[in-house]
């Protein structure tokens, strides 16, 4: 298979456990025939789950959606810390949590939703004067990264058991959260509120955006039948949407500025559901082929990213 054989589109995988997000671009690459494939948002190796893949031009969309909410469940581990806030990392201290109450971890669950101020895990990808996080812990620095404001939207306890004795409990949860945030880091937090030390011992990422895992297919689904979500149709869901008349598009295609749209998008312009997000808004040509994204200034929507030029639509 080649690369002029596959669309442009977005791959929705469902990440098997202890597989790097790079790897899972590696076998997209060979599956699609085709170098130009990128993922939106890494997933750590021992986290399951929705990972948005590009192919080709729909490449260009990945950073529009890595911008996107995220939706997880997951398990944290009350009674011990690892050097890496999850599963995969070397303990550093235990603490009985048998005389944690119910009530208290739901308390410590509702102090961190909302509008926080989060410290990322130390052993995270963030760079630090120019060199990852992760690499200056492995080299036995003592890392500590400033606190940066996320979102947790949702942080609900679905259930909490009581495991040898209570000396440890797995407390199962979901979390809905914006950009950025560390899923482990919340469970870190948790147990440090709760002064027994807590770390993640599952995560599964549910959603990205408006893409989830009922549109996912793991990788040896996709080496059966590889299913791609065509680039109109994945721009559809992730912005705003304004059908351009054959005129429109052939301007926009050509980088030239039409007027602007005053769509209404569920009780907004599409200028101000635009502004509210931080999105751009994806014109369709006639056909319903996406043309260009565009941004509404004053009077005039100029286009920002064109995907067809010079010919109003079509193309792979």
């Amino acid at each position: 298979m080649n690369s002029g054989q596959v669309q442009s589109g977005l791959v929705i995988v469902d990440k098997p456990q202890g597989w790097t997000s790079h790897d899972v671009v590696g076998r997209i690459r060979r599956l699609a025939g085709t170098r130009k494939v990128g993922h939106a948002g890494t997933l750590d190796p021992m986290a399951t789950g929705v990972l948005v893949v590009g192919i080709n031009r729909a490449t260009r969309l990945l950073t529009y959606i890595v911008g996107t909410s995220k939706t997880y469940s997951a398990t944290i581990r009350l009674g011990q810390s690892t050097v890496t806030d999850d599963a995969e990392g070397e303990g550093v201290s235990e603490a009985s949590a048998a005389a944690v109450s119910p009530n208290a971890i739901k308390s410590a669950v509702a102090a961190l939703t909302g509008s926080i101020d989060q410290v990322p895990s130390s052993v995270s990808a963030i760079k630090v004067k120019g060199e990852r996080a992760y690499a200056r812990v492995r080299s036995g620095e003592d890392v500590t990264l400033p606190a940066r404001p996320v979102t947790i939207h949702r942080f609900e306890i679905h259930d909490i058991r009581r495991i040898d004795g209570g000396k440890v409990q797995d407390v199962d949860v979901s979390v809905k959260c914006s950009s950025g945030t560390y899923v482990r880091a919340l469970a870190r937090d948790v147990g440090a509120a709760l002064e027994v030390g807590g770390h993640l011992t599952a995560l599964r990422r549910c959603e990205v955006g408006p893409y989830s895992l009922e549109q996912a297919a793991t990788l040896d689904d996709l080496a059966l039948d590889f299913r791609v979500l065509g680039i109109d149709q994945a721009a559809r869901a992730l912005f705003p949407a304004r059908e351009l008349s054959e005129s429109e598009a052939d301007d926009v295609s050509h980088g030239r500025r039409i007027h602007a749209s005053g769509t209404v998008r569920g009780g907004l312009t599409s200028h101000e559901s635009s502004a509210a997000d931080n999105r751009p808004i994806a014109g369709f040509a006639p056909d319903g082929t996406l043309v260009a994204l565009l941004e509404d200034r004053g009077e005039e929507a100029k286009p920002v990213l064109v995907f067809a030029p010079g010919q109003g639509g079509g193309g792979a």
